[in-house]
């Protein structure tokens, strides 16, 4: 405490630390706290290991925790891209594209999940929920938006709970005040130094005694709340209480980039390009990576055209049309992108063929009663309930008369081409079921039945009623038996 007590005095130009000269010592290379010793993999991958001591070679490996993951980004040389996601659709986009990490925008999870700016009025439970499906939607890195911590340094320590436990790679901190305002806009106020520099310790312990390694990302807003040289010496700070990643949020000229990543040379530096029209230049990353920046995020990209192409799309149909083949996907891409193909491949491997099957409708799961009815013959059609209703039960009249009279055929074959079901049915079953659905797959089925005539010889039995296919692919007919 002493040392954060003394560093809080000191002026900008001063000394660094003995903690902190260990990376200026290290100017070309990652951060040492970015650098782990690799050993062996436990046996199960399943088995939740310290990130301390996990290490792979390839990004997203089996068994590798998402912030060795991270590390290993940021240890590879380059400015990486990490564009912004908000929910798990987003995410899954980002990793198809090829990019190594992504980022979870605040101000973006506001906007889709509450419709609401981005003023402080999301919670930490709606950011870690999620989270939490972003995380699970995809195997490369993410680094979440923690705000401000969502309260005091006891708060702060939950936080980071709260985001391991969500299976975040990183998570980013700032200093704002509650509430806070998004990092460009106005309004935006910062707490003192000393509570500043206390949430980055609190995330610092609360890490170690998860015995996670989870990165952490301190974000400071003081470069427009009050001055630069405020957020130059607070980012020093935040790397000397222990950050792995500095940022600073609205920075105003390539001069000022320069400056940000002149400060602990050897701690990784983030940069936001903020697109549309923020403070920050928006620079290349070659550019970027010659400044001295390590990752980068794009907060609004997704976001932004989405709403853009949403109400593109609301405009044409309203005027009685749909959106234009180009700029939207055709329904295959839309089920590639969502891992219909990859389900169905991977449903097939479960899927119970009779032989397999342990038991059947209507009968007891046991072995030996089994045994008894595989004896007998199985007649290829069966006969669903046939007493339980009276042909002449009813005075009624009406339109539906002779109905329950009437026997019908079901079919259901599986998309595999195995059949699932062959039963006959009373026809009256499917009256209650038009009543909801009136044009049960594009056809008036009862209509159709009243017109066929009730002769036994009519040649229209075995007439296709229904026939169609469901949403899981198995296709469905019912014949006039």
């Amino acid at each position: 405490m002493a040392c954060y007590a003394a560093l809080l005095h000191q002026p900008l130009a001063s000394t660094l630390s003995p903690c902190s000269s260990s990376r200026r010592a290290g100017a070309t290379r990652a951060s040492p706290r970015l650098q782990r010793v690799a050993t062996p993999p436990l046996a199960s991958a399943r088995v939740r290991i310290s990130p301390r001591c996990a290490a792979s070679t390839g990004a997203g490996a089996p068994g590798e925790q998402p912030a060795a993951a991270l590390r290993r980004v940021l240890e590879t040389p380059g400015a990486h891209q990490a564009p912004a996601c908000y929910d798990a659709l987003s995410a899954r986009l980002v990793e198809r594209a090829g990019f190594r990490a992504c980022f979870t925008s605040g101000f973006s999870i506001s906007a889709a999940r509450l419709g609401l700016p981005d003023v402080g009025l999301i919670s930490y439970g709606e950011m870690i929920d999620q989270g939490r499906l972003i995380t699970e939607a995809v195997s490369i890195p993410v680094i979440g938006d923690a705000d401000n911590g969502y309260g005091n340094a006891m708060n702060v320590k939950r936080t980071v709970k709260g985001y391991i436990n969500a299976s975040f790679a990183g998570m980013i901190l700032e200093d704002q005040v509650s509430p806070k305002a998004c990092g460009h806009t106005q309004g935006r106020k910062v707490v003192s130094r000393e509570e500043a520099i206390m949430r980055i310790k609190a995330a610092v312990d609360a890490r170690n005694e998860s015995g996670s390694d989870i990165v952490i990302v301190a974000r400071t807003d003081s470069r427009q709340a009050l001055s630069l040289d405020e957020a130059l010496w607070r980012v020093r700070a935040f790397a000397d209480a222990g950050a792995d990643v500095l940022f600073i949020d609205a920075l105003a000229s390539r001069e000022e980039m320069k400056a940000f990543c002149a400060i602990a040379p050897g701690v990784p530096k983030m940069a936001n390009m903020l697109e549309g029209g923020g403070k920050t230049p928006i620079l290349s990353p070659v550019e970027l990576e010659e400044i001295g920046y390590k990752i980068i995020a794009y907060p609004l990209s997704l976001i932004g055209v989405s709403m853009r192409a949403m109400e593109d799309a609301l405009i044409a149909i309203k005027g009685g049309r749909i959106p234009p083949p180009s700029s939207l996907p055709s329904f295959e891409e839309i089920k590639d992108t969502l891992g219909f193909n990859h389900y169905y491949e991977e449903e097939n491997q479960y899927v119970a063929t009779p032989a397999q099957s342990s038991y059947r409708t209507g009968e007891p799961s046991n072995p030996g009663y089994a045994r008894s009815t595989a004896e007998k013959p199985q007649e290829p059609v069966i006969d669903i309930l046939p007493q339980l209703y009276d042909i002449g039960s009813s005075g009624s009249r009406g339109p539906s008369t002779g109905i329950w009279s009437r026997t019908l055929r079901l079919k259901i074959t599986g998309r595999d081409g195995i059949q699932k079901i062959d039963a006959r049915i009373p026809a009256g079953f499917l009256e209650g079921m038009t009543r909801i659905i009136p044009g049960l797959a594009g056809a008036n089925i009862m209509e159709r039945l009243r017109n066929a005539p009730i002769d036994a010889d009519n040649p229209q039995n075995g007439q296709i009623l229904l026939d169609f296919e469901d949403a899981m692919g198995d296709r469905i007919q019912v014949f006039i038996a």
